[in-house]
């Protein structure tokens, strides 16, 4: 395994544990994703759809702006 890819394993670790302590502490603050406009929810007897269209397109270009600047700056 190179070094380079062990350093980029470790990030990923760190970058999973700084999300995960976010949405252990602040959690409660961030009750409207996945229930945002656009975002697809069918709610019946015994059946439960969802579908966040809208929150993962957010997400999406959230990450993609954080690893544009970052390999700008690395």
């Amino acid at each position: 395994m190179e070094q380079q890819t062990g350093k980029i394993i470790v990030l990923a670790g760190l970058a999973l544990v700084l999300v995960g302590a976010v949405w252990y502490f602040f959690g409660h603050r961030l009750h409207w994703i996945g229930r945002l406009p656009g975002d697809i929810r069918i709610e019946r007897d015994g059946f439960r759809f969802h579908l966040p269209v809208t929150t993962m397109l957010l997400l999406s270009l959230l990450v993609s702006l954080v690893l544009n600047v970052l390999r700008r700056i690395l």
